[in-house]
């Protein structure tokens, strides 16, 4: 069963990144405010949901969410930050967004940089503990799952319709065979040392 949140009577924002580990495309995190009535039985972990799932609570998320915001990292952002910093801005970017006083932010991880004077828990698998963080992270992945989607339209030889930008075998043969497209990251292995793939 989720938390509704980490310290009654604060206002929180549970914050989530997807993306991290893709070789193409951007990095996208979600910032959400949850009232404490907040239930919904398969709100969890986005990673513990199927496509389908996440699609159908979406719009449940959405209409109960106090406020949910989306931000977007690019590919050429990561390669010139890192893909760590790159997360972190993400998350500052869908924060900035809204228009609530949050007094607590609580992020998904070990890993974030203080946002303004508002203060944080860094929490490890937060999105199976917290509903704001569970939400957030469907958010961010159903957001940067579209995005790929409409990129697959004019890139489509990477398979990212399927693979989302993560590194399937097919994506890396694509790129053996192809080179790599602007919303590759380049700063990324994008291909291992020692090619085992079959043609």
């Amino acid at each position: 069963m989720l938390q509704p949140f980490y310290t009654k009577g604060l206002i929180e924002a549970g914050c989530d990144e997807a993306g991290r580990g893709c070789l193409a495309g951007p990095v996208v995190a979600s910032a959400v405010i949850l009232p404490n009535s907040f239930k919904h039985k398969i709100v969890n972990d986005s990673k513990k949901l199927s496509s389908k799932q996440r699609l159908e609570v979406e719009p449940y998320i959405k209409e109960e969410a106090i406020e949910w915001s989306i931000g977007v990292v690019s590919a050429k952002e990561i390669d010139e930050i890192n893909i760590l910093n790159a997360s972190i801005l993400a998350m500052h970017r869908a924060i900035d967004q809204l228009q609530s006083k949050i007094n607590l932010l609580l992020i998904d991880g070990n890993k974030f940089k203080q946002y303004k004077t508002v203060k944080h828990h860094c929490i490890i698998k937060g999105d199976s503990k917290y509903s704001s963080i569970a939400a957030a992270s469907i958010l961010a992945k159903n957001h940067r799952d579209c995005l790929m989607n409409k990129l697959h339209k004019t890139h489509s030889i990477y398979d990212w319709k399927n693979n989302k930008g993560y590194p399937t075998k097919k994506h890396r043969l694509a790129i053996l065979k192809n080179g790599t497209s602007k919303y590759h990251r380049k700063s990324f292995k994008l291909l291992p040392t020692q090619i085992e793939i079959e043609f």
